[in-house]
């Protein structure tokens, strides 16, 4: 599995976030304390880091995903039902952008995360 150690990491990091705030809240609120959260357990994060869409050479906008942890691994928080198919195609399309090959969807909807893995 890729990235498993850090997945792991990452994902205890969220579980105590979801523990600390309970479920509901707005995915914004999560992704934040998902900052300090991975800061204190000694991982990189940088946040609402900008990357540039290009076709043809023309610049079209900019991506830019919620977290970025270790320069390794993208992190999106939801607050969602369920995951479906729009949820995992962003996720490949911010893999292909930034050249990352794990991307981590959390659903802080419910009392127990979901986690959904998604793999370029």
């Amino acid at each position: 599995m890729k990235h498993e150690q850090l997945s792991e990491k990452i994902i205890g990091a969220a579980q105590a976030v979801l523990y600390e705030l309970k479920p509901g809240l707005d995915e914004k609120l999560y992704e934040n304390a998902l900052v300090i959260e991975l800061g204190e357990r000694g991982m990189r994060v940088d946040q609402q880091t900008r990357y540039e869409v290009r076709y043809k050479g023309h610049l079209l906008g900019t991506l830019l995903p919620d977290l970025i942890v270790d320069s390794t691994v993208i992190v999106d928080t939801k607050v969602v039902s369920a995951f479906n198919e729009t949820h995992v195609a962003q996720m490949l399309g911010y893999l292909s952008i930034t050249g990352l090959d794990l991307a981590l969807l959390l659903n802080f909807k419910h009392a127990r995360l979901g986690v959904k893995r998604v793999v370029k």
